[in-house]
């Protein structure tokens, strides 16, 4: 079992609860509220900073946050379907039983970040820098981790079957708890890597071979 320890968001108790287009519209900085039970819809800010922020139960549509700064937030049974996060700076930030089905979080920096049954077909990570980060127990069918720096990274008891790592190290990382048919991997980046005896199949097609 891994050792690594994710450090969790450091959030005061009592926070104010807020509209976000008000609180955004007014603010530079978004700084302890508590965003629930709302839809946040059509919004485009670019390098925006959250943080020691809740958002419970929100419904994100239509939105753009390209180079998010996250500093000390949580997202609890959100919908971040679609939204583009790219380039963002996350650090200390918990994403809990939440919906990223597409969401685009491509060069983007993370450390010390999870992500608990979350639902994350077709998310892409891509050209990122993970330090710290955990997903743990998430659906990840088809998502992307391309070209990826990856350092105390762990896919725990995750879907991900068709994610890409095309251009991405896994040496040292565990996927044996993981549950795949089909992994898009580069050969030359597999080294080290930890499989279930059940995963051979998946790596030995990705080999050539043909198995009969």
């Amino acid at each position: 079992m891994n050792k690594t320890v994710i450090q969790k968001p450091h959030i005061p108790e009592n926070l104010q609860t807020a509209d976000f287009h008000e609180t955004a519209a007014q603010d530079e900085v978004i700084s302890m509220h508590l965003f629930e039970d709302c839809t946040i819809c059509g919004e485009d800010i670019e390098r925006l900073c959250v943080e020691k922020t809740i958002f419970r139960n929100v419904v994100f549509i239509d939105v753009s946050f390209r180079h998010i700064e996250l500093t000390d937030v949580i997202f609890e049974k959100c919908d971040l379907s679609n939204v583009d996060f790219s380039g963002a700076v996350v650090h200390r930030t918990s994403v809990k039983q939440s919906k990223m089905v597409g969401m685009n979080a491509a060069e983007s920096t993370l450390r010390n970040v999870s992500f608990e049954e979350c639902h994350g077909h077709f998310s892409s990570f891509s050209y990122s820098n993970m330090r710290q980060v955990r997903f743990d127990r998430c659906t990840l069918v088809q998502s992307e981790y391309s070209n990826m720096a990856l350092q105390q990274t762990h896919f725990d008891a995750c879907e991900l079957e068709g994610a890409s790592f095309f251009g991405t190290s896994l040496q040292n990382m565990d996927l044996s708890t993981c549950r795949f048919e089909q992994l898009h991997v580069s050969l030359d980046k597999l080294k080290g890597c930890k499989i279930a005896p059940e995963h051979a199949i998946a790596f030995a097609r990705t080999l050539g071979a043909v198995i009969v």
